[in-house]
């Protein structure tokens, strides 16, 4: 067994990753070696006196240094005695006693328009209410939005009924992360975390918009549109992992105001592309060839 030796964007930070996975979909966190007490590993390189915390998931243990040292003067000999204990037949972490019944759960990558954004599909419903959350205080109604947010690459998340949408900062490649996002969120989502609390969600003004309470308020071209977005745009937008929101429609000058979410949000191409789609679409389907869509970032 070859233990592989990893950065990460932290330089306090090191992953030191095995051939094959280490946990039964769990992810822990020691920050000494009294909490280490279910991992004969981590409390061994407890003993070390630059380790500052241990994290154990997937198929790497990823220590967090003190600033007494660096890292490349002492991964070597860390990756040697994580070998070594492993070899000797060592631990790496204890069975849970009372082990929680997982659901098996399929989460796979897709691309998106979006270079920034990836979209993680799950074979389960996760919500019936899509929402965007730009920053972890944002997130109060997601616990794994709030965990994602604990990544330094991720920007921003939208979850809607069966994926994640992820956007990353532009620091990182998706060939470094990609692993890592899928991983968690499946084991999150096995473990009984709670993807979203749909009575949580902080309705704005966007939202309240789309209600079907508030339909009936919206004069007859209003209601035709949003008719059009929900049944010809929003399915293309979400296999993208996207969304779209009606915002407005202004009679006196023919304008309609559309909010993008998700991976359009940001997106280089999706403003002019869904723009130029969308206005095509309404002018043609309301027979109205003076309609201008304004396409908004959410």
């Amino acid at each position: 067994m070859k233990i592989s030796i990893k950065e990460t964007q932290n330089p306090t930070i090191v992953k030191f990753e095995f051939p094959d996975f280490i946990t039964q979909n769990e992810s822990f966190e020691f920050k000494n070696i009294d909490e280490a007490k279910n991992s004969p590993l981590a409390q061994q390189l407890f003993y070390l006196p630059f380790v500052k915390t241990v994290y154990i998931s997937g198929n790497f243990v990823a220590i967090e240094r003190y600033s007494i040292v660096e890292w490349s003067d002492v991964q070597e000999d860390v990756a040697e005695q994580i070998e070594n204990f492993v070899k000797n037949g060592g631990v790496i972490v204890l069975p849970n006693d009372n082990p929680v019944k997982k659901q098996p759960v399929t989460v796979y990558g897709e691309t998106t328009p979006n270079p920034a954004s990836l979209k993680f599909v799950v074979n389960k419903a996760l919500t019936k209410t899509a929402a965007e959350f730009k920053n972890i205080d944002e997130a109060k109604a997601s616990p794994l939005a709030q965990e994602l947010f604990k990544f330094h690459y991720v920007k921003e998340i939208f979850i809607a009924e069966n994926y994640i949408s992820v956007t990353k900062y532009d620091s990182i490649s998706w060939d470094e992360i990609t692993l890592e996002l899928r991983t968690f969120i499946k084991q999150f989502i096995e473990n009984g975390g709670t993807v979203i609390n749909e009575s949580l969600i902080e309705k704005t003004e966007k939202q309240e918009k789309q209600q079907i309470k508030n339909f009936d308020n919206l004069d007859t071209t209003s209601q035709q549109i949003v008719n059009i977005l929900e049944e010809y745009v929003k399915p293309a937008v979400a296999a993208d992992g996207g969304n779209i929101l009606f915002d407005s429609y202004d009679e006196n000058d023919k304008r309609v105001k559309v909010v993008l979410q998700g991976a359009c949000n940001g997106c280089p191409s999706s403003t002019f592309t869904l723009k130029s789609g969308i206005e095509n679409m309404l002018k043609d389907m309301l027979n109205d060839k003076d309609i201008v869509v304004e396409a908004l970032n959410g």
